[in-house]
């Protein structure tokens, strides 16, 4: 690990004071379940590391006027536990999905969004693109992207809490550059996929920081739904969040996000449509899912994930609607 400086500020503004402008001089360190690996293995050098972690106002779930403020460097077990979020399943059954006591307590929510690529290319020193995409295209590419997957970017996004927020129409409290700079910004249009290895994954600057996550009171049913290798802390092969507005048994507005099957968080049209206008059951939910993934384009070791993504879908929706999942 390469020597570097660190420092501990106390508030919003001083730790907007410690971050570079240009991205690989200064890292974010909140519970450094993933920075603290890149960092072993030399993928990112830093010359100044900032934990935020001791910063107050960063931390603890609470409640406002229009829904739910979670400060960045809350830990994920004190978001599972607290019951402000009983409202928002799909959020919860993220969390439970990690599998590990110890991931739990020490992962930060504002980490679990912000974390980097776990592609294989990438984390042994091929690249965040992986040599302009040709290494993932012609080599093992079973848990990369099969959406969006033309361009160089071949990876999946990692956050298994990106799709329930982004379902639940969550947003992102970002401050900086200067320190009276503060915007909301809406989690579906956070993410975005890097042109090259000098561009991150969202759409933050380097002098800019996440500090609290907002969930709105939508009044909605909702659920996450992962297809996993089995219990235990690895990440998903699919997922997908639901979150639906049900009025007189009827899908009034669906909002259908699947997770690692793209670089980025991806919303459903095609599934959103599938299911406005009808009602909740095994065939809508099933049609939904076949929606979803009509447009999969799957690398040469991984068209597998589409059935799983479907799958994922169909079983996020009956979740949300309180229905069983199995037998269909």
């Amino acid at each position: 690990m390469k020597n570097f400086e660190y420092a501990v500020p106390r508030t919003e503004a001083e730790a907007l004071g410690l971050l570079s402008r240009e991205w690989g001089e200064t890292e974010i360190l909140a519970g450094g379940t993933d920075l603290v690996g890149l960092m072993k293995k030399m993928i990112v050098t830093p010359d100044r590391v900032v934990n935020i972690k001791e910063i107050p106002t960063l931390r603890g779930v609470s409640e406002t006027a229009d829904g739910i403020l979670i400060g960045a460097v809350t830990p994920l077990d004190e978001v599972l536990d607290s019951p402000l979020l009983d409202d928002f399943p799909a959020v919860k059954q993220a969390i439970r999905g990690i599998s590990s006591i110890q991931l739990q307590a020490q992962g930060t929510i504002g980490g679990e969004l912000c974390q980097r690529p776990q592609c294989w290319y990438y984390r042994n020193g091929g690249g965040l693109l992986a040599d302009r995409g040709k290494l993932v295209a012609s080599g093992d590419n079973r848990y990369h992207a099969i959406f969006n997957n033309s361009g160089p970017a071949k990876f999946v996004h990692p956050s298994r809490l990106a799709p329930a927020l982004i379902a639940l129409g969550a947003a992102v409290r970002v401050i900086g550059p200067k320190q009276d700079q503060e915007s909301l910004v809406p989690l579906a249009e956070f993410y975005r996929v890097p042109r090259d290895d000098n561009q991150r994954e969202t759409v933050l600057a380097p002098s800019q920081l996440v500090t609290h996550v907002y969930v709105p009171w939508l009044n909605l049913h909702s659920a996450t739904y992962e297809v996993r290798h089995g219990e235990g802390p690895d990440y998903p092969l699919a997922a997908a969040a639901a979150a639906l507005e049900i009025s007189g048994g009827v899908v009034r507005e669906a909002r259908i996000v699947l997770g690692h099957v793209a670089p980025t968080p991806l919303v459903s049209g095609d599934a959103r449509n599938a299911l406005v206008g009808r009602s909740v059951d095994a065939n809508t939910a099933e049609s939904a899912g076949a929606a979803a993934v009509a447009h999969a384009t799957p690398l040469s070791h991984n068209g597998y994930k589409a059935q799983l993504a479907k799958t994922a879908v169909k079983r996020a929706i009956l979740l949300a609607a309180g229905l069983e999942t199995g037998g269909f």
